[in-house]
């Protein structure tokens, strides 16, 4: 999951999923939180398989989706609901992708539909479906954060594989309270670099980042024009 806070630009707070996306929530130091546990899990469903097959495949162009596998939330971690033919994978992440330190982590309402090519379904989404895995199990915020630490130092979480991506180009998603669906982006996730190697989050560019923490990954967001039904989006 990488560290969702990159800073407030022109085109306003960056945000998505870990890993596994983005967001800024820009929270104050020491207000209370207003997901402080985890809700019952039943909030955090989709209301159906199809319903939220269909969410997952709106995070990329139908071009991609459409022979994509798909993912769906179930009883003790993620399901296949559709099987693919082109390497990618869709799912909709649930707010436990969050920094642990993020006010919204047990936010019921978040979802984030993510297309993951095949280098990132390999090397970066593992890491969020073992997460998911440990919520559904019961596990405290504070355990996974020490299970996640401990799998870095073993080089269980390693950096991803080169060339790894993600499509986030849904409209219908709610990454946080304050962002909604914030902007359609594209993600590409390398081993721990410097920003400044892409120009991000420097003035007027286009491109931001994100440091994962523990995880060895930084995440670059790059901002398109269109939804993946095809509509400009309102860049502002």
């Amino acid at each position: 999951m990488m560290n969702r806070t990159v800073g407030t630009t022109a085109l306003g707070t960056v945000l998505g999923v870990v890993l596994l996306g983005v967001a800024g929530v820009g929270w104050a130091q020491g207000a209370k939180t207003p997901y402080p546990a985890m809700a019952p899990v039943e909030q955090y469903r989709v209301a159906s398989v199809a319903e939220e097959v269909a969410l997952a495949r709106s995070a990329a162009p139908d071009s991609v989706s459409r022979d994509a596998e798909v993912l769906v939330l179930g009883e003790r971690g993620y399901e296949t609901a559709a099987k693919g033919t082109n390497g990618f994978v869709c799912v909709v992440e649930r707010s436990w992708s969050d920094p642990f330190d993020d006010p919204e982590f047990w936010n019921p309402k978040a979802r984030s539909p993510q297309c993951f090519n095949a280098a990132a379904a390999r090397s970066v989404l593992p890491v969020y479906l073992k997460r998911t895995e440990w919520v559904l199990a019961g596990a405290t915020k504070e355990q996974m954060e020490e299970r996640t630490k401990s799998a870095v130092e073993k080089k269980v979480i390693a950096a991803p594989e080169l060339g790894s991506m993600c499509y986030m180009l849904s409209k219908q998603g709610h990454l946080n309270d304050k962002d909604g669906h914030w902007h359609p982006h594209l993600m590409f996730f390398l081993p721990t670099t410097q920003e400044a190697s892409w120009g991000a989050n420097l003035k007027d560019s286009p491109v931001f980042a994100a440091q994962s923490n523990p995880e060895p990954v930084t995440t670059f967001f790059v901002p398109v024009e269109k939804w993946s039904d095809g509509t400009m989006a309102e860049m502002k």
